[in-house]
């Protein structure tokens, strides 16, 4: 009798605890398996048109309708200021803003006024980091053979890198009829990473010019430029209607060199949120796999955000 009573509070005492222990073990399974499904999934994005390119890896790894082509905005200023560069025009010149270079559009403001004189690089500095539009039409009037021969060298530059999609009308991105894929605008980004000004003027966070005896202070349209856990290499934002809000970049993430584009975004500050879920997604990947993502197919159209408007 007493053996059995024993046995009987060891039992007791024994059972609770084995039990406790699975029930622990199975948390800890059930939050491995949370982990690596969470990282398995695509990242849960807002823009329309999406592509992440590990240029390291030379894959991608995300894209969402990669291969349509729309209205870009402003990442047009890429572009522009691409083949200004090419054309090897000096960089110290002075130019000046005319009447021409005012954009009688809804939206379009600005603070350089017709007469006010700027260097090239001080105009393509505004252009690429505050998305100054009477900067970057005065760099395309100015451009050899004028604005058309400016269009003509974009276009020409488009064919050269392989963007079979890209259409460029005027070098500011007011024009809805400026288009490209996402895939097209990956190409422009890597082309644009290679040139140190562009690299440059594009991730300064803030920049001032002497417009006559007044200081104009002028800000980075793009707020991840000013975001110390961010290494942004080259990037460009743009926005108008048809276009919604865009966003592209290369980045280095975890020593991984990618390129980022979002097309269509919704809302003012989605890009940005956009930018830093793949981030994220990127990172938990790693933790838990050791390795970027895998390359992915394209997500088929009809899973893709509608445009907007």
């Amino acid at each position: 009798m007493k053996h059995r009573g024993r046995l009987a509070w060891l039992l007791a005492l024994v059972c609770p605890l084995a039990a406790g222990a699975a029930v622990a073990q199975n948390q800890g399974q059930a939050v491995r398996v949370k982990l690596e499904r969470a990282a398995a999934r695509e990242p849960a994005l807002r823009s329309s048109a999406a592509l992440v390119w590990d240029a390291t890896g030379s894959s991608v790894l995300y894209a969402r309708r990669s291969d349509v082509a729309m209205p870009i905005a402003s990442i047009t200023k890429l572009m522009t200021s691409l083949v200004v560069m090419d054309a090897g025009q000096p960089l110290d010149e002075t130019l000046s803003i005319t009447a021409e270079d005012v954009a009688h559009r809804r939206g379009a403001v600005s603070r350089l006024t017709p007469g006010v004189e700027l260097s090239r690089g001080d105009l393509m500095h505004l252009a690429l980091m505050a998305s100054e539009n009477r900067a970057a039409h005065a760099l395309g009037r100015n451009f050899p053979g004028g604005l058309e021969a400016c269009v003509a060298a974009m276009n020409a530059k488009a064919r050269e890198l392989g963007m079979t999609s890209a259409h460029f009308v005027e070098p500011t991105g007011l024009s809805d009829e400026n288009v490209a894929s996402a895939e097209d605008l990956s190409k422009l980004v890597m082309a644009a990473a290679k040139v140190p000004a562009i690299r440059e003027f594009s991730t300064d966070t803030s920049y001032e010019v002497q417009v006559g005896r007044r200081m104009l202070t002028y800000r980075s349209t793009d707020s991840l430029t000013s975001k110390s856990d961010w290494d942004i290499v080259v990037q460009k934002t743009g926005y108008i209607a048809h276009a919604g809000r865009c966003l592209v970049m290369q980045t280095v993430i975890d020593a991984r060199t990618v390129v980022i584009v979002l097309l269509n975004s919704y809302g003012k500050r989605t890009r940005v949120a956009d930018a830093r879920r793949i981030r994220r997604w990127m990172q938990t990947y790693e933790q838990s796999h050791g390795d970027a993502p895998p390359a992915a197919p394209a997500v088929p159209a009809a899973t893709a955000a509608p445009a907007a408007t």
